[in-house]
């Protein structure tokens, strides 16, 4: 600071120390769906009252949605002699004034009104005009003050755009009956009420062409299309989905795009081994993929459909989904989605022979080749803790998740950070705000153990110069007990002391 002249008190602010560091939120879903008869939108409407008969007329948004509220409607006199009939639009406001003859009276109809706004580029572009049911239009209109659009309504899920669902039963009010969208929201309610993010496409003339909308792409104007819509939602929503799934529609090719979209949100994306009908199917289709971010599912969950009153396919990626966003809630995310209870099935559409004790069975085949299969345990059950990774180190789902989230929950601590003079202090304080939160994820039992440290050896006078500032940190993510074992042995040496034990 200046070494300004003052003759008084000055207090000047020092704001050095860590910062508390908050873990990101894992919870949210990201769901992709169909649903062709979902609730539409609503357009603002409102009648211009007049005094004379048959000349109501009605205005309507030209756009659903409550963007129409905004708008309003006013018929001027102009009060002049022999002026002609002309609409104007200031912002939302659309003023019509009106014709008048060699005397300055009123001479326009509701029809010549009707006329006039339908044929305003610009008023077109904000309202159509018609004449109010049971009006014929041939009535005067007389100058009316303002009269604003009401009852527009936005389109719930409108197409290729992020949604945010916090309420999952006035979702599902909103989802229609067909389409993926309703039974897996209602797969998603069966476990927990998450956060989600909801991106609904277009179901297409066929299978290719529903692949294609799902899959998407970056249009002419910029807007993200399909899944790709989900790469949108954290600028336009203020949420990162990071539990990702297309149920029902997951085939080869949307998996394949899933995982992408999976890696670039560090999200973790849940798929079904489409189309397969054997085991052997399902591990082929398994050696396709080598993904960390991806957990495949094989077979599938059977549950009552209310819609259909039949019993069906119950899209187990949706429940997995779910399941996942409740033990983030209520367990944590370093315990993987394995054998822990799913609610609202019914059965399994494939024969699976599991045991608890023998490796020798479809289950432990399945699981062996990274493919989480399903069980009926005290309830129904997912099997299995493995991702598709090539990587070993990141075997299992929450090794995964465990990875995601430190590293994001590290970095988007540390933005305050950024372009801060680089002082020792400033280092010191961005160690010491990291092995805090690190003590606090191990006590709560999210870690195992972590720790964070500057490097000598590539914190080099060239590269502190350059403004680059190195931190080190390792860590250990909680490993889930796949295998218990047992050791059983028989001995006779608890009969050493039996004739001393019946004489006592």
């Amino acid at each position: 600071m200046p070494d300004q002249y003052h003759h008084g008190v000055r207090v000047l602010e020092v704001n050095e120390g860590t910062r508390t560091i908050r873990t990101v939120s894992t919870a949210v879903i990201g769901l992709v769906a169909t649903a062709p008869d979902a609730l539409p939108g609503v357009a603002a409407e409102a009648v211009v009252p007049a005094i004379a008969a048959n000349a109501d007329v009605l205005i309507t948004a030209a756009a659903v949605g409550t963007a129409g509220n905004q708008i309003r409607v006013q018929y001027v006199d102009p009060a002049a002699n022999s002026e002609a009939l002309a609409v104007s639009v200031s912002g939302n406001d659309i003023t019509v004034t009106l014709a008048t003859d060699a005397s300055g009276e009123i001479t326009s109809t509701a029809n010549q009104v009707v006329t006039a706004i339908n044929g305003s580029a610009e008023a077109s572009a904000l309202v159509t005009a018609a004449n109010d049911a049971g009006n014929d239009g041939s009535g005067l209109v007389n100058a009316v003050d303002f009269t604003t659009l009401a009852g527009g309504e936005n389109e719930p899920f409108p197409l290729d755009t992020p949604v945010l669902v916090t309420r999952i039963d006035e979702a599902i009010g909103n989802a229609g009956t067909t389409g993926t969208l309703p039974k897996a929201l209602d797969a998603i309610g069966d476990q927990t009420s998450p956060v989600m993010v909801v991106v609904r496409v277009e179901e297409g003339a066929d299978e290719a062409a529903t692949e294609a909308n799902l899959i998407g792409t970056t249009n002419a104007q910029g807007k993200k299309t399909g899944m790709k819509a989900l790469l949108a939602a954290e600028q336009n929503l203020g949420v990162k989905p990071r539990i990702l799934g297309v149920p029902g529609l997951d085939t080869e090719n949307v998996t394949a795009e899933l995982v992408t979209i999976a890696q670039k949100l560090r999200a973790f994306a849940y798929a079904y081994a489409n189309n397969c009908q054997t085991i052997s199917e399902a591990i082929l289709y398994r050696n396709g993929f080598g993904a960390r971010e991806l957990m495949l599912i094989w077979p599938d969950f059977t549950a009552f459909n209310v819609n259909t009153a039949t019993v069906e396919q119950a899209a187990a990626v949706a429940r997995a989904m779910g399941l996942r966003a409740k033990i983030d809630q209520q367990v944590g995310w370093h315990k993987t989605l394995s054998n822990v209870a799913v609610n609202g099935v019914t059965g399994i559409d494939k024969d699976v022979h599991w045991d608890l004790q023998d490796p020798n069975t479809d289950a432990g085949l399945l699981n062996a080749n990274e493919v989480t299969t399903l069980i009926q345990r005290d309830g129904f059950r997912f099997w299995g803790s493995r991702t598709c990774s090539s990587d070993p180190l990141f075997a299992f789902e929450n090794y995964t998740r465990t990875a995601q989230i430190l590293a994001d929950t590290i970095a988007e601590a540390h933005m305050w950070a950024v372009d801060k003079p680089m002082h020792p202090s400033l280092a010191k304080d961005i160690l010491e705000g990291i092995n805090a939160k690190f003590r606090e994820l191990k006590l709560l039992g999210l870690i195992v153990d972590a720790n964070a440290w500057l490097d000598p050896e590539i914190n080099t006078e060239d590269t502190l110069k350059a403004g680059k500032l190195y931190i080190d940190y390792d860590y250990t993510p909680v490993p889930p007990l796949e295998n218990l074992l047992f050791r059983q042995r028989i001995t006779d040496r608890y009969l050493a002391d039996f004739a001393a034990r019946v004489n006592a």
